[in-house]
């Protein structure tokens, strides 16, 4: 029984004279060459082009150079490079003469990302004495782009001009190109002014060279000599010029030339549409990503991989993780941007366990055996647990990943510090430090303030500020850190001192840099310095005070025992104080003991529709320090009736690189009767010195002094 492609091959009729001529090299007719050139064109799978290559063989046609590339492209087409290498290798020494034979492989072996094969082929056929054409060229322009050798770049591009093709214009338009991705826009302005004919993919091209290249001001001059040279900006065009804007940040701007592109009636491509939805995912524009949603639906690009990824994207971001997960489902094909942006989507939500629960199904799938987790899926998985404060697990995962031969890159280098900042696991800071050093990541500014974070919160103020003296492009995250760092450990003056350099150096601050100075203020108790700071930031740098920046000076007047003027700044906020402003109120009250403001403090608390019971807890410890038993029991119950917990408080210690963590409340630890233990020699030993230690009710419980 003859294979279906068989039965194919045979159904077509050879020419008459072919089943009665002998062939030979020298008597092959045009009409032989038709015939199996028409057969080979016909070609639907691999192993049909095998059996007519058979046939060519067994008649010689073989000794055609014209069918020897017509077989290279009909192998490589289908992906079987090793097989169109063979037909060029073995082709008769007559076929090397011939540069249909020679473009032919070379474009099957730079189609196939083979670029410094594709070179060396060209060499060979330079050596050989064979001329390239304006077919050849953009070919080897292409190869020496994408292996991004300057050097090797402009040795075609010389070779192009001496061969006289300095002005066509498909060479032209590959060199353009070809210079855009190595960074030399200066080179492709050059070629592109000195062209003779321009047609629509040579302004394009330059379009789309200044967006890869982050220029966004070069790709709008460029937009704008194109319709002044009286050609009409087509959808490549605008795909490139709102690619241009997305890639410089401009994201409002695109969001407005997208606008334009509509009211034009241009239409949109799925790549335009896939830049938008990316756009609003970096602006939290989930309404207007929702009517781009509309726009992918009615342009029937749904079913496109890179436009479903975006849409995954913008939903996962927004917190809806159930229209994530339907988009994904809802997926014929997937490749790993489709995963990992399933991932995030969970991890960003807060929903470590659904994430690792997509990874590890990723890790496992049959169905997609060539799919499985790189660098970006662990990192979402580490990143998810980490900024959810479950610390352990993301060590464990990066534990992990390091079994599994994944190199790390910054993004997940920055949530293990920062891992170990909020463990306080200094020691594991610093193998890490070594790593960063061994992979030469240290230049990279989002490691460097990982480590600054790292350090300073670890106490380590000598190793934190070296990172930050070695940090060459510093930026304001670097110089918040720093401060946040200083003020954290009560060194109010440092932080300040930091917070001047920064000024010297330039830098705006921004509200982060408020918050992170006037809770240094705060915890040195530098009024003085504290009250100037929150004046200079609003005259003198136009910051508004937020929720944030009223909460600290509520607790730096009212640490230093200036309750009246703590009252008076809650007053004056022009929107509703929130529990943080008032708690910070309350906790000044319980240190100084003003039962006054501290029962107008409370009948605010019990206005809020707060979701924490810190407050109440609080709250309740301040009557009972009183002797106001039966208050402090009210408020628990209020707080109990409200359905509020407050989350138990935690403490971390690295002993020989294991971190131990502490509950309170947890009776289950594996030596927690040695804890006990050196707890009541301390108490013994603050007693003889008469410390009495500032500590509540909760904190009681946990040393086990509750009666």
């Amino acid at each position: 029984m003859l294979h279906g492609s068989s039965r194919l091959l045979l159904s077509i009729p050879f020419p008459s004279n072919l089943r009665s001529i002998s062939i030979t090299h020298h008597q092959i007719h045009n009409d032989v060459l038709d015939f199996f050139n028409d057969l080979l064109q016909q070609c639907s799978n691999a192993h049909l082009s095998q059996q007519i290559h058979s046939q060519i063989i067994v008649t010689g046609s073989y000794r055609s150079a014209f069918l020897a590339a017509r077989l290279v492209a009909v192998y490589a087409g289908f992906g079987l490079l090793s097989d169109a290498r063979r037909v060029f290798e073995s082709s008769p020494i007559e076929c090397f003469s011939n540069l249909l034979l020679w473009n032919s492989i070379l474009r099957a072996s730079v189609g196939h990302g083979y670029c410094e094969e594709a070179l060396e082929i060209y060499s060979r056929m330079r050596k050989l004495g064979v001329l390239p054409d304006g077919f050849t060229f953009p070919l080897v322009i292409r190869a020496s782009a994408l292996m991004g050798r300057g050097n090797l770049c402009r040795s075609v591009h010389g070779h192009a001009v001496e061969m006289g093709f300095p002005w066509h214009l498909h060479v032209g338009n590959e060199l353009m190109g070809m210079y855009g991705k190595i960074g030399r826009m200066d080179d492709a302005r050059k070629v592109f002014d000195r062209m003779a004919v321009r047609t629509c993919v040579s302004w394009n091209t330059m379009v789309s060279g200044y967006a890869l290249n982050y220029d966004c001001e070069g790709a709008s001059e460029m937009f704008r000599m194109m319709g002044s040279a009286g050609l009409e900006p087509n959808l490549v065009t605008w795909t490139s010029l709102l690619s241009s804007h997305a890639r410089c940040g401009r994201r409002v701007g695109t969001m407005e030339l997208f606008g334009v592109m509509r009211r034009r009636g241009t239409g949109a491509t799925g790549e335009a549409l896939a830049v938008v939805l990316s756009v609003c995912v970096d602006l939290a524009a989930f309404d207007a990503g929702r009517v781009i949603h509309g726009y992918v639906v009615k342009g029937g690009f749904e079913n496109y991989l890179f436009v479903k990824n975006s849409l995954i994207c913008l939903y996962g971001k927004h917190g809806n993780v159930n229209a994530a997960q339907i988009l994904f489902l809802e997926m014929e094909t997937k490749n790993i941007v489709s995963w990992n942006a399933c991932m995030s989507s969970y991890a960003e939500s807060g929903l470590c366990d659904e994430a690792f629960a997509i990874f590890s199904q990723l890790g496992k799938s049959d169905e997609y055996p060539m799919v499985r987790p790189n660098v970006v899926s662990w990192s979402a998985v580490i990143g998810g647990f980490a900024s959810k404060g479950q610390g352990e697990e993301a060590l464990e995962l990066f534990r992990r990943m390091q079994l599994a031969e994944v190199t790390a890159n910054s993004v997940t280098i920055t949530s293990i510090l920062s891992v170990c900042a909020e463990l306080s696991a200094l020691h594991l800071g610093r193998e890490i430090h070594g790593h960063v050093v061994r992979s030469l990541m240290d230049d990279d500014i989002l490691v460097g303030n990982g480590l600054i974070n790292m350090y300073t919160k670890c106490g380590s103020f000598k190793e934190g500020n070296s990172v930050f003296e070695k940090t060459k492009n510093r930026d304001l995250i670097s110089w918040n850190t720093m401060i946040a760092g200083y003020g954290m450990h009560g060194l109010g003056e440092n932080a300040l001192r930091t917070f001047d350099q920064m000024i010297k150096n330039g830098f705006e601050p921004d509200g982060v840099t408020f918050v992170a100075a006037l809770s240094a203020c705060s915890h040195a108790g530098l009024v003085a310095e504290g009250r100037e700071l929150f004046d200079k930031m609003i005259t003198e740098f136009r910051v508004e005070p937020q929720m944030e920046h009223y909460a600290c000076m509520v607790d730096l007047l009212g640490r230093a025992g200036l309750l009246q003027e703590a009252s008076q700044v809650i007053k004056s906020m022009p929107m509703e104080p929130n529990a943080c402003v008032w708690g910070a109120l309350l906790n000044s009250c319980r240190m100084h003991k003003n039962a006054e403001i501290t029962e107008e403090t409370a009948s605010q608390i019990f206005n809020l529709n707060s979701e924490t019971a810190g407050s109440y807890i609080l709250l309740s410890n301040i009557y009972a320090a009183s002797g106001r038993w039966e208050d402090s029991a009210k408020v628990r119950i209020t707080a109990k009736t409200k359905g509020l917990k407050k989350t138990p408080g935690q403490s971390w210690i690295e002993v020989k690189k294991v971190v131990y963590t502490f509950t309170a409340g947890n009776t289950m630890h594996a030596e927690l009767e040695e804890v006990y233990r050196i707890l009541n020699v301390l108490s013994l030993q603050m007693e003889v010195e008469s410390y009495i230690p500032d500590i509540d009710e909760e904190e009681l419980i946990l040393l086990g002094y509750m009666y």
